[in-house]
């Protein structure tokens, strides 16, 4: 998987064409549901990334002060902050043609069942 923080994701919301967003299923709805799908999986990715990195900094006994004061773990989650959102990502990653999709014919989600 490509790293996710390293993409051209826009930073702010813009305008898509819905018809390059729907021409690989067809269908806008499908589109969407596979982006919601992908972006719950990046946000997943990187919210349990950021409190790995958070939970280096934890103490049995934190004070006030060093919860405040502690720059680095600042700067770990503004970086965070600053990362598009995890739409964005998703979004950029279909039109890149980046996301595996598959569409299930009827018999084969009754074999599921």
């Amino acid at each position: 998987m490509a790293d996710i923080k390293k993409t051209n994701a826009p930073l702010t919301t813009i305008t898509y064409d819905r018809r390059k967003v729907k021409e690989p299923t067809g269908n806008i709805y499908k589109a969407i549901k596979i982006v919601a799908k992908r972006s719950e999986e990046i946000n997943k990715e990187l919210k349990e990334e950021l409190l790995k990195k958070l939970k280096e900094f934890e103490t049995d006994q934190d004070s006030l002060a060093e919860i405040f004061e502690n720059k680095e773990q600042i700067d770990i989650s503004r970086y965070y902050e600053r990362l598009p959102k995890p739409t964005a990502i998703a979004l950029q990653e279909w039109l890149e043609g980046k996301i595996y999709w598959r569409d299930m014919s009827e018999e084969d989600f009754n074999e599921f069942k």
